[in-house]
């Protein structure tokens, strides 16, 4: 069985795992994701697996990794997301991030994105190391969640 296959298998196993027992339907598509999958859930109950602000779908994507890893301690890492928010939710982040970006390019004051996680703050960077006289930096502490500067190269 290829990587994708077993990688696809267990998480889907594991999400069936989690979801039947609470009485949620779903149905579950996975697709190539980077160096993983992304197992997409689609159900008519999105809103409860979603959570607020994506909170109750991160601790999903945190369970179903745990339980693939149980049984493959080299997985690739499973994404989950629910009835395409995540795509919805980092599309928004990057638009308020160019947006910010081309504020400070025209004040030539720095600003601040609101507190990431390391996920969201990778995807934030990477999209500002292509603007042209822009750079990033990451607040020091040792929170889960920082805030991003955006300033202008010097």
């Amino acid at each position: 069985m290829a990587d994708n296959e077993r990688l696809t298998q267990l998480a889907s196993d594991a999400a069936a795992s989690i979801l039947q027992p609470l009485g949620f339907t779903f149905t579950l598509k996975s697709e190539a994701y980077e160096d993983g999958i992304l197992l997409m859930i689609s159900s008519p109950d999105a809103r409860f697996l979603i959570g607020e602000d994506g909170d109750r779908l991160d601790d999903l994507q945190y369970l179903i990794n745990r339980l693939v890893q149980a049984n493959w301690e080299s997985a690739p890492r499973v994404r989950v997301d629910c009835d395409r928010y995540r795509e919805r939710a980092e599309a928004k982040l990057l638009r308020r991030a160019r947006s910010r970006a081309e504020r400070v390019l025209k004040t030539g004051k720095p600003l601040m994105m609101e507190r990431l996680n390391a996920y969201q703050r990778r995807l934030v960077h990477n999209a500002m190391a292509e603007i042209p006289g822009i750079v990033t930096r990451s607040e020091e502490s040792e929170s889960r969640f920082k805030r991003i500067t955006i300033s202008r190269a010097e």
